[in-house]
């Protein structure tokens, strides 16, 4: 199974400074290591790991497969070569030096091949999808997002669909396995699935309202996919989003409305999200101890 994961992104909201770098996970202070990552917008590429220095000791070792932090990503690679992915496409900005420099040196994985492709302009997630249609071809392949990491068996999950498909995640669930504050999740995108299980509407920032009506059958997606070859025709017809961007959940709508099925399944198991700074220390409490192996 093939994997395109979206780093293209400007990272708008890690770059954002935030008055409160804690959630709760004890010391959140960032280290001038993870400063710099945030202050760039590269999520994929924030320094995690080993957090035992005390408060004003200093940064951890630099990046690298012997020091404490690994990037995030290497910890979503892990995940994937777990789940059955063989190789994964990074879709990335025309700069992208020190990721190619980390995974072609001190950082390459030994379970899966990576390639490249450049997305030119950011702007939007259909469009760095069709970014991939070179890697991908005619195969059947996932889509995530950089700063997600899943369950190796929501990975295993999804590639062992027989088409396109998404897990389904209930409310309750996140808050309580992936340690989403209530209103965050409120914030996500909410689905409709028939009685057969096949996605029918996804619903963008439906808002608070929706999730009370909709109670114990609320259901949201985050951002993790199985497509097929068909995708690429509904990402080129999106038309450009309220937001100015071609996004790909409008996409996938495109793609339903054009007959393609899409199969939902239940999803359970922490979600971790690198979206912005406060997420930090969540995620470094989550993932210590944790040796990643791509």
């Amino acid at each position: 199974m093939k994997a395109v994961v979206l780093a293209r992104g400007l990272g708008s909201r890690m770059r954002k400074e935030d008055a409160s770098t804690s959630l709760g996970a004890g010391d959140a202070t960032l280290t001038p290591a993870q400063a710099a990552a945030a202050a760039a917008g590269a999520k994929g590429m924030m320094p995690i790991g080993d957090r035992s220095t005390s408060p004003g000791a200093g940064p951890s070792t630099s990046l690298g497969t012997g020091g404490r932090t690994r990037p995030f990503l290497d910890y979503v690679l892990h995940a994937l070569a777990d789940g059955g992915c063989t190789s994964v496409c990074f879709v990335v900005a025309p700069d992208h030096r020190a990721m190619r420099g980390y995974y072609e040196g001190a950082g390459r994985p030994s379970r899966l091949a990576i390639d490249y492709a450049v997305q030119p302009i950011a702007d939007g997630t259909a469009r760095a999808v069709q970014s991939a249609h070179s890697y991908a071809g005619r195969d059947p392949f996932l889509v995530l997002n950089s700063d997600n990491l899943y369950p190796a068996a929501i990975v295993a999950a999804l590639a062992g669909l027989d088409g396109p498909g998404l897990p389904a995640y209930d409310v309750e669930s996140l808050v309580r396995e992936s340690g989403f504050p209530r209103d965050r999740v409120m914030g996500f995108a909410a689905i409709d699935v028939d009685d057969r299980g096949r996605l029918t509407r996804i619903i963008e920032k439906p808002g608070a309202d929706f999730f009370d009506k909709a109670g114990t059958r609320a259901l949201v997606s985050m951002n993790v996919w199985r497509f097929d070859e068909s995708i690429f025709d509904a990402c080129r017809d999106v038309p450009v989003s309220a937001r100015g961007e071609y996004e790909l959940p409008e996409a996938v709508g495109v793609a339903i409305a054009g007959g393609v099925v899409f199969q939902t399944f239940p999803a359970s198991g922490a979600v971790l999200d690198l979206s912005r700074r406060c997420d930090v220390g969540l995620v470094n409490a989550r993932l210590a101890g944790l040796e990643p192996r791509p």
